[in-house]
């Protein structure tokens, strides 16, 4: 008995080292890009995805808002999860590859022929139709399953990624917002008492009622973009409160200026540089490496599943003879079992997994000109927003001069009043084209340093 259950156990030792796997080889498609950006002077050897975004973003307000976010926001909460969920998976794909062993005890009774009654009574180790991954079926859905962890893993990267970014925004929106505030009151205040003046020259007969109510209207106009400011301000303060995870009060205060912040220069590098630092683009490609995995358990569902049923254990008529000598047993069952007819399910499913790695390839090119995008597009907005910037400044002070030549011709009765209120709403117009422009310089370098994966430390999770 010992010497055939040895020679079972080293068949079954062979049979598992010969075992083989039907998953094609997988390759990494090429990336359907240029091998260089439009702006060659912004390739670099060096990756922004190294700068840590405690390097890049240095006010200490928003390292803390940064800080709670990443602690407390949920979407990333549910990525994290999602970590943990893929894992449990993975483990349980693992554990298919091994024998799950059973510890059973029976008690039975029958009739015999002879009118009495029979007893039987059993207890040992069980091992059920486990099955031996001869064609790699198992293997290769654990290789889906690994895949698909190391997937989660990247996405929670790319999801931090996106967080650091959207708060950062948010808070430059909340900077603007507090800047666009103090100049709307200091106009607003610039303007009341030209109205008040106003009033005083009409009661002196020096100007008419159309030059009055042509200083209300002016005056109240900077009291809708109070109201339309504060409103604004209220509900970026919302937006980041959701970012963060709680509540950001209305009296925060960034106690900044737009044209205070500067951050980092950031090099661009080389394309391919890129999709290697990008959280995004490596799930994606995680996710073709699983639906390759998967090619293989399809096929290997056309070849014979041999699985095997084994019990050490022992058996008596009573229950006192239960651990006597002799009342041991062992037993070993193999089967197996070759489809002949499955009206073509096994032809579909192979069929769906090819497919699917189309899929899974599409989504990975996709992914890839994604990418290769957000980047054309911030070094765009790098290359362009400060020459628009520097113009915006050389409007600010055009237009003050502007106002203070149309203020003098006015006093000495040389311009009409019409001249100094239009001077006033463009000189108004162009201190808010002002500040939003270099609000949308700064969210482009934020977007940039997104873009090219920056965002991520291991510290941070």
């Amino acid at each position: 008995m010992k010497r055939r259950a040895g020679f079972a156990l080293n068949a079954l030792a062979a049979i598992c080292l010969a075992g083989c796997s039907m998953m094609p080889v997988y390759q990494r498609p090429a990336a359907p890009i240029p091998q260089q950006w439009a702006d060659a002077s912004a390739a670099s050897a060096t990756s922004a995805a190294d700068l840590k975004w405690q390097d890049f973003f240095a006010d200490p307000n928003l390292r803390a808002l940064i800080a709670s976010a990443l602690r407390n926001n949920r979407d990333l909460r549910i990525a994290v999860l999602n970590i943990e969920q893929a894992r449990a998976l993975y483990d349980i794909r693992s554990a298919d590859s091994l024998p799950t062993v059973n510890l059973g005890a029976s008690a039975s009774r029958a009739p015999t022929t002879s009118g009495g009654t029979s007893k039987t009574y059993a207890a040992g180790l069980t091992v059920t139709a486990w099955e031996i991954d001869f064609f790699g079926r198992i293997a290769s859905l654990g290789e889906v399953a690994l895949a698909q962890y190391l997937g989660t893993q990247e996405g929670r990267k790319a999801a931090q990624i996106s967080l650091v970014g959207a708060v950062a925004n948010a808070w430059l929106n909340l900077v603007a917002d507090d800047e666009q505030l103090e100049l709307t009151r200091q106009t607003l205040a610039t303007r009341n008492e030209s109205l008040r003046l106003t009033r005083l020259r009409l009661d002196a007969g020096v100007v008419s009622e159309l030059d009055l109510q042509q200083a209300q209207s002016l005056t109240e106009a900077a009291n809708v973009a109070m109201a339309q400011q504060q409103r604004q301000r209220a509900l970026d303060v919302n937006a980041l409160s959701l970012l963060v995870g709680e509540q950001v009060g209305r009296e925060f205060k960034p106690a900044l200026v737009t044209a205070s912040i500067n951050f980092p220069d950031l090099p661009a590098g080389m394309p391919s540089q890129v999709l290697v630092q990008r959280p995004d683009v490596r799930q994606a490609e995680q996710q073709l490496i699983a639906a390759n995995a998967n090619i293989g358990a399809a096929r290997a569902a056309f070849f014979p599943r041999i699985s095997l049923t084994a019990g050490l254990g022992t058996a008596s008529s009573e229950l006192s003879g239960l651990f006597k000598a002799g009342s041991w047993g062992l037993t070993v069952a193999p089967q197996l079992l070759l489809p002949i007819f499955d009206a073509g399910r096994n032809a579909a499913g192979l069929q769906s997994a090819n497919v699917s790695r189309e899929i899974a390839v599409a989504q990975y090119e996709k992914a890839i000109q994604t990418a290769f995008r957000e980047v054309a597009d911030a070094l765009a907005g790098q290359a362009t927003l400060s020459a628009q910037l520097q113009a915006q400044r050389n409007l600010v002070e055009a237009e003050s001069k502007r106002f203070r030549l149309s203020q003098l011709r006015y006093q000495n009765g040389v311009s009409s009043y019409l001249d100094l209120l239009d001077s006033q709403r463009s000189l108004f117009a162009a201190q808010q084209g002002l500040i939003q422009t270099r609000l949308v310089q700064l969210q482009n370098q934020v977007l940039l340093y997104r873009a090219l994966g920056g965002g991520w430390s291991a510290s941070a999770s």
